[in-house]
């Protein structure tokens, strides 16, 4: 049964769609599955005509690849910018559209001056200071925030799981209680999400991070601790370790039997170590995101579904790759590629 924030959350999907004659926008096709689909996008790539009219039509709820980074936001300490962040949420609200959080604590992307405040002061401050700041802003505003990214990495050798990083070594392990808590205070309607990647693929390593995943948040609610959903990027590859459904399916099982939503919050496939043929390529890319979204979609805890982008004009291959990446539904001149077909029939 969809719960009342569930619905607020996706009625605004069904609003301002514009169509192409005779096919449906995926924002519409997720809407009639109670789920939010969308992508993330920066202020840059709005300035493209076509791309934008992409993004209205197909996205329903969107997130800030960049300009809610702690390196955005508070460049010098002390110091905050919303500007680019409001421009993102402004453009969401007037096309009917949810916005979601990214991200409120992370290991990377952060000011020059933050680690090193953090290992001398060892104040928890700097953090809940800041989440009451940033969430405070956009309070009612966000449909869901990363309340902390990226949190689990077993190589570190932690029993739990956890990264070791400077949060971790500063604070120990209750840093993510606190920043939860923080979160919840700051704006108390908002999905709260722990977000991160390594759960999807099929690999004995990618077991192991989902039974410390598992075992991460069986505590944690134990605790009292206000998470409200996973947040999966789904992040995969076309040629490399693939999506074993059995496992995944075992997996989003469990996270929805301990009251959680389920989110897909970056998806995209990685297409690197294919052949150069694009037909080839487009086909491989299509059948791993539908592998992995047949399995997400049939569990009724998932609630949004977001690509790292929508189209591939943006991707920049370093130089490195002897062709362009194709890793999103869009090709380079907004047309729609197998991947997006792909998720179209997931959807349907």
């Amino acid at each position: 049964m969809m719960n009342r924030r569930h619905f607020l959350g996706t009625a605004g999907a069904m609003m301002a769609m514009p169509t192409v004659a005779g096919e449906p926008s995926l924002r519409a096709l997720a809407a009639k599955k109670g789920i939010l689909f969308g992508c993330a996008t920066a202020n840059y790539e709005l300035k493209d005509g076509d791309f934008r009219d992409a993004i209205i039509r197909d996205a329903g709820i969107l997130s800030a690849e960049y300009e809610l980074k702690r390196n955005a936001v508070e460049r010098t300490r002390g110091q905050f910018d919303f500007a680019a962040a409001d421009a993102l949420v402004s453009f969401a609200r007037d096309h009917a559209m949810k916005f979601r959080g990214h991200a409120l604590l992370w290991y990377h992307s952060n000011p020059a001056w933050l680690e090193d405040a953090v290992a001398s002061s060892r104040n928890e401050k700097l953090f809940t200071d800041y989440i009451a700041r940033v969430a405070g802003h956009y309070r009612g505003r966000m449909h869901s925030w990363d309340v902390v990214n990226e949190i689990m990495l077993l190589s570190d050798g932690r029993a739990d799981g956890l990264r070791n990083d400077f949060w971790m070594k500063a604070f120990g392990p209750g840093y993510i209680d606190t920043a939860f808590h923080a979160a919840r205070a700051a704006d108390p309607n908002a999905l709260l999400v722990y977000n991160d990647w390594g759960c999807e693929a099929g690999a004995p390593e990618n077991d192991r991070i989902r039974a410390a995943t598992l075992k991460f948040l069986e505590s944690a609610i134990a605790r009292r601790v206000p998470i409200d959903a996973l947040g999966l990027q789904g992040h995969l590859s076309a040629f490399g370790p693939q999506v074993d459904q059995a496992k995944l399916r075992k997996f989003l099982d469990a996270v929805k039997s301990l009251g959680l939503r389920i989110l897909v919050t970056e998806h995209d496939v990685d297409d690197s170590g294919g052949p150069s043929d694009i037909a080839v390529r487009d086909s491989a890319v299509a059948d791993a995101s539908r592998r992995f979204l047949d399995v997400v979609v049939a569990n009724s805890a998932t609630s949004e579904i977001l690509c790292w982008g929508l189209s591939d004009r943006y991707i920049d291959s370093g130089g490195i790759l002897r062709y362009s990446p194709r890793k999103l539904p869009l090709d380079r001149h907004m047309g729609r590629k197998p991947m997006w077909y792909a998720l179209e029939k997931v959807l349907s």
